[in-house]
This record gives structure tokens, sequence and C-alpha cells, in this order.
């Protein structure tokens, strides 16, 4: 039998899981791994919570799925009603699809049917932004400004104008505070208006970048300021927030924290918390009824969307956290990790930046801190770094590429939003170790 090999992280031969158990997974030689990082963000409650295998196994006793053209169902319909509040008013539509890649994708589609039905067909462009990851569809990674996942596929993407990444630690232009998030919605208006807002789409961007550049906020007012630009041209926006959503960064949406409420948000990860693939691309409520009003359907969907015991541990997961207080308490515990992250990493002049919200923080890794130039990155620090961790039972989330597209190294912690605190002091000493460790290798 071939061994499963990630060349990715370098990680060799990969251990054969057997057990989850809270904020723990455990293999079959018999090692513990703290789940430092849901894996890539996904595990939002951790792993084995016997309230929602129970209530999977009693829909999968009931019935698996129903095909969603032929029938509706209870969980469909109650999982659409909690996310739709749990969004807000302005929100009216989810189609469900099984990823994050999906639900970009779907995101993209929903936006030139919306134009369509408008009578606004030469609407067919999107604009997004550079050091940005949407998914590894055709369609989500034409929008995707990340070279090296990008660069097999050139000639087959999608014709899409990009913008600079709204990154304070690596600013345009050296701004910072409200000339930067300025500069950068000037540089947007201006794509719009070189390409003409008759041809524009939409705009899609991560509150909180994730994979491309290791948790990175957007500068303070940009998200208003970028709404604000594509409003006066009739450009919709997109906000992926399959990464940083669903309670990751301490409110349910991400842009809650901007007081912006996106034209489609695309959610996924966090939302079922990786007990079954699920996510949803969820539109406004003017959206979707121009589109229903004009072609009768959103035309996007699987022959999976909408899976009946997906919904359901969807629904399980979301009312625990509900039940829980868990939103309230990733907002107030991960300004408390941001700090003790940073107080940790202090003593090691490589450490850069310690960045993000809630519980979606990137530490990022520099020569000196001083000139914040990156790493030589022939010397992969970021995954020999979450090659340390794992080694001494720590699960973290390296990224590269972020600098020039080739340079630049980040990790991510991104723990459940029910960790406790001893086990996040765990992971902040186990952090602190492997740096030591892979510092000391050279």
């Amino acid at each position: 039998m071939t061994k499963n090999r990630s060349a990715g992280w370098g990680m060799g031969a990969l251990p054969r899981i057997v057990r989850g158990e809270g904020s723990y997974l455990f293999d079959a030689a018999g090692r513990r791994y703290l789940d430092g990082s849901g894996g890539p963000a996904a595990f939002s409650i951790g792993h084995g919570n016997r309230e929602v295998n129970a209530a999977i196994a009693a829909q999968l006793a009931r019935v698996a799925c129903g095909y969603r053209y032929l029938f509706t169902s209870e969980p469909l319909e109650e999982l659409t009603s909690l996310l739709l509040s749990l969004c807000g008013p302005a929100f009216g539509h989810i189609v469900y699809s099984g990823s994050g890649s999906e639900a970009v994708e779907s995101a993209l589609k929903v936006a030139l049917q919306y134009w369509d039905a408008r009578g606004l067909s030469t609407k067919k462009h999107f604009i997004a932004r550079e050091r940005s990851y949407h998914g590894n569809t055709l369609g989500a990674l034409s929008v995707s400004g990340f070279l090296e996942r990008r660069r097999p596929f050139e000639g087959s993407l999608l014709d899409v104008a990009f913008v600079s990444a709204a990154n304070a630690y690596r600013p345009l232009r050296g701004l910072e505070g409200p000339a930067l998030a300025q500069v950068l919605a000037d540089e947007l208006e201006g794509k719009i208006e070189a390409l003409g807002a008759e041809r524009v789409a939409a705009f899609i961007y991560e509150p909180v970048v994730g994979a491309a550049g290791g948790a990175v906020p957007a500068p303070a007012g940009y998200a208003r300021a970028v709404e604000a630009v594509c409003a006066r041209h009739g450009v919709l926006v997109i906000a992926d927030e399959v990464m940083c959503g669903s309670g990751r960064c301490g409110t349910w949406r991400a842009l809650e924290h901007d007081g912006v409420v996106p034209d489609i948000l695309a959610v996924g990860k966090g939302l079922a918390g990786g007990y079954i693939p699920l996510a949803a691309t969820i539109m406004s409520r003017t959206l979707g009824d121009t589109i229903l009003a004009a072609h009768g359907a959103i035309l996007s969907g699987h022959t999976y969307s909408g899976h009946t015991t997906a919904c359901v541990a969807a629904l399980a997961v979301q009312r625990i956290v509900q039940r829980e207080g868990l939103l309230s308490r990733v907002h107030a515990r991960g300004a408390a990790l941001l700090k003790e992250l940073r107080r940790a990493l202090e003593p090691f002049a490589e450490v850069g930046d310690v960045r993000g919200r809630g519980y979606f923080i990137g530490i990022e890794f520099v020569r000196d801190r001083s000139s914040r130039a990156p790493l030589p990155p022939e010397r992969a620090f970021s995954q020999a770094l979450a090659k340390r961790a794992f080694e001494d039972g720590l699960i973290i989330y390296p990224c590269a590429g972020h600098v020039g597209g080739t340079a630049g190294d980040t990790v991510i912690v991104a723990p459940p939003y029910n960790a406790s605190d001893a086990e996040l002091a765990e992971l902040v000493q186990k952090l602190t170790h492997a740096l030591e460790r892979t510092l000391a290798a050279g």
C-alpha cells in the first residue's frame, strides 16, 4: 500500500488518525495532538462531540438525505432560518454546497445571475485582491491572488482584475491608519473606472485573509471605504468568510466587526464544525428576490446541496455555539490569547507580527523586526515550525509566499471555540517550544 504523503508541509509519512476528543486528536500509535488550528480553521467546537454525533446518528436512522429538487426537510428549513437570523435582516436567501470553494463559486454565479436578471448582462468581470485565496475550483482560483496555487492552471482561469492586498503590517506605499484605507479604496475605484462599471459584476475579498497571508485583518476603515466605492459604481460586494466567518473572529459574520453588510457572503469550515462537509452562499433579500422573479431559481447547486444530515450537523454545532455563549468567549478570550502569544513570543527577534481577531491569529516571521524583511524562501521556515510543533503534539497551520509570491512565513493559530484555558496555555507553551527548536536548527 502506498503511504500518504504531504509534500507541502514536508511531513513525510502521515500518522493514521483513530480518535478525536474535544480539542485533541489521537493517532494509531497512541500519540495525542492538541488541535491548535482547527485543522484549517474548520473544527469550531472540537472533535467527538456526543451531542453532534447523536444528532447525526438519529438523522441517519431516519433518512440520510432528501434530494433538493424533490424534497425539503425540517433540518434544512431550521438551518436556513437560523443562519438568516444570525446574518441579519438584509439577508434572505441561501444556496448550500459541500465546500468553501463551491460556496465562493456559487457567490460568483449569483452575482452574474443577478445582473443578468437586471438586464445588465455586460457586467461579467470580477475584481479581487492580491494575496487572497478563495478556493480550488477554477472560478474560485481565478479570483485568488495566490501565485503558487494558481501557477499550474494559468491559461484556463477567468480574466480577473486585481488590486493591492490590504495589510497594515506590509502596507501599500508605507501608509498607516486612515490614509492606508483611503488609498486602497481609491485604487479599487480607479480599477472599476478603468474597466468600466458597466462591465464589473463584483469585488470579492476576505475580511481577514487566511491561507494567503496568515490571519491578516483589513486595516481599520477599509471595509466601509470599499463598500462605499462599490455602492457608488453599482458593483456587488462578496465577502469570503469561509475561513474567518461562522464565529471564528468573535462575531458570527466577520464583517460585523467593521459594521459592513456585504451583498453576498460565503461561509463554510466552522459552519458544521468539520463533522460533515457543508458550506453556504448567503445573499441579500434584494438579490435573491430579483433572481427568482426573473429566472425562477438560483442557478447554482449540486447533487448534495442542502444534504439533510449535513444540515443536522450544522444545526447541532450552531446550537451549541449559541447555548454555551461561545461567540462571546471567542471575542473576549481571543483578545487575551493574542496578548499571551505576543508576550510569550516577544523574546524571539524573528517574530515580526502577531495579529488577528478572535480565535483567528497569525504569527509572521522575519529576518529582523526593523526591516520586516522576510526569511529566505528556501528555508521553508513556517513548514519547518509546523512540523516540529506536530512532533511536539501541537497542530498549527503554516502559510508561505505572501511577500512577492515566493517569500514570507506565517503560521495560523485557530483553536476550537470551546477550548479550555488550560488547553490554550498548552498551545502557547508548545508553540514557544517548537519555535525554540526550529530556530536552534537553523
